[in-house]
């Protein structure tokens, strides 16, 4: 799916870009990088999809999607605020 494509879904399962990246608790600056790459990930263009055809049928997708409690994953590495400094022997 195409980022202009993944765009239009959103729209058809009236939920903005903000709110969508909310929902499933992935940053938002990691969805618009998907922007650059013109495609959004396969697992991305399935939920979107799904999203739709719920609102489509009449179905609550975010109280669903709610219910799972979903946790925001923190990145794991070595960044500066996390390096032990090394004292001189």
């Amino acid at each position: 799916m195409t980022f202009i494509e993944f765009k239009k879904a959103l729209l058809d399962a009236e939920i903005s870009l903000p709110k969508f990246s909310k929902l499933i608790k992935v940053s938002e600056k990691n969805i618009q990088s998907y922007k650059k790459k013109g495609e959004v990930p396969n697992a991305i263009a399935a939920l979107i999809t799904c999203f739709v055809v719920m609102k489509q049928n009449g179905i609550d997708y975010k109280e669903a999607i709610e219910k799972l409690d979903l946790k925001h994953k923190k990145k794991k590495g070595a960044g500066f605020a996390s390096k032990k400094s090394k004292k001189e022997e």
